[in-house]
C-alpha cells in the first residue's frame, strides 16, 4: 500500500514544537549584561568571541596540567601552566585592543585563573611530592589553593581602587609559575630526597601566604610598549630568550623566584629606610 505524500512530508519536516524549543533555549541561555556606551547604560546581548577564545584556551591548559599530573607527566603539567600564563596575559590585552571588554569576560577570566593558577599548581605539587609528606602535604596544597581563591576575589573587588603600578599581594600567575618551575626543575633532576620535600612544602606554603599578604609587587603596567626604546632593550630581550632556552626550567625558576623575592625585599628596604629617617 502506498503512503500518502502529505504524511511523508509531515514526518520529514521539523515540527513547530522543535523550532519553538530551540528558540526558547537560545533565548533563555543568552547572556545579557549592562554596559556603558557613550555615557549611557545599554543592555547588550551575546559575548565577544575573540578574547574569550584566549580565556578558554588558558582554561584548557590548566585542565590539561591537572590531567598530566594525575598521569604522572609532571614536565608537561608544568609547561601547561606556563602556557596558561601566556594565554591569560593575552586575553585581557586582546580585549582592550579590540575594545571587547565585558563583565562576562572578566568573570570567565577569573574562574579560568582559579583553575590554572590555583587548583592546577596545588594539585601538581601535591601529586608529585607533597603527598609523600602525609597530612601536612595536602594541608599545604589546600592552603595554596585557598589563598589563590582569596587573592583573586580580593583583586576583583579592588579593581579601580588601587594604584595600577603595584599589585597588592603576589599575583596568582607568578605564584603558579614558581610552583610549576620548582616541580619542573626538581623533577627533571630526580630530586626526591626528604630535604626537597621540605623545600616544596615551604615554597608552596610561602607562595600561598604571599598571595594574600599586603606586600606590594611591581605590576609593569606603566611600561610603555608602544613608545620607542633604545636598541639595547631589544638586544637584552633576545639574549633573555637565548638564556632561557639553555635550561628553561632552571631559568624560569630563577626569573620568577627573583620576582617573588622582590616583594619582601623591597618592603624590608622601605621599612629600614623609614626607620632610618625617624
Amino acid at each position: 500500500m502506498s503512503q500518502d505524500p502529505s504524511n511523508r512530508e509531515q514526518k520529514t519536516s521539523p515540527s513547530h514544537d522543535d523550532e519553538d524549543l530551540a528558540q526558547t533555549f537560545l533565548r533563555e541561555s543568552e547572556v545579557v549584561e549592562e554596559a556603558l556606551e557613550d555615557g549611557k547604560k545599554v543592555r547588550r546581548k551575546g559575548i565577544y568571541l575573540l578574547p574569550n577564545l584566549f580565556t578558554t584556551s588558558a582554561l584548557f591548559s590548566g585542565f590539561f596540567a591537572v590531567v598530566a599530573a594525575i598521569n604522572g607527566d609532571f614536565t608537561a603539567a608544568a609547561i601547561a601552566i606556563f602556557i596558561a600564563m601566556v594565554l591569560d596575559g593575552l586575553d585581557g590585552r586582546v580585549a582592550r585592543l579590540t575594545n571587547t571588554q565585558s563583565a562576562f569576560g572578566a568573570e570567565f577570566d577569573s574562574l579560568s585563573d582559579m583553575l590554572s593558577f590555583g587548583v592546577a599548581p596545588g594539585l601538581v605539587a601535591f601529586t608529585w611530592i607533597l603527598q609523600d609528606v602525609g597530612k601536612t602535604g595536602w594541608v599545604v596544597a589546600f592552603l595554596y589553593v585557598a589563598c589563590a581563591a582569596l587573592r583573586l576575589a580580593r583583586f576583583n573587588v579592588q579593581i579601580g581602587s588601587v594604584d595600577k603600578k603595584w599589585f597588592i599581594g603576589l599575583p596568582s600567575p607568578s605564584a603558579a609559575a614558581v610552583v610549576a618551575a620548582s616541580v619542573w626543575t626538581f623533577h627533571s633532576f630526580d630530586a626526591d630526597a626528604f630535604g626537597f620535600k621540605l623545600l616544596m612544602l615551604f615554597l608552596v606554603g610561602a607562595a600561598g601566604v604571599l598571595m594574600v599578604s599586603n606586600i606590594r609587587y611591581y605590576s609593569f603596567k606603566d611600561v610603555d610598549l608602544k613608545g620607542p626604546v633604545p636598541f639595547v632593550v631589544l638586544l637584552a630581550i633576545v639574549l633573555g630568550f637565548v638564556v632561557i632556552s639553555i635550561e628553561p626550567s632552571v631559568m624560569l625558576l630563577l626569573l620568577f623566584g627573583g620576582y617573588v623575592a622582590s616583594g619582601p625585599i623591597l618592603a624590608l628596604l622601605r621599612k629600614m629606610k623609614g626607620g632610618t629617617r625617624d
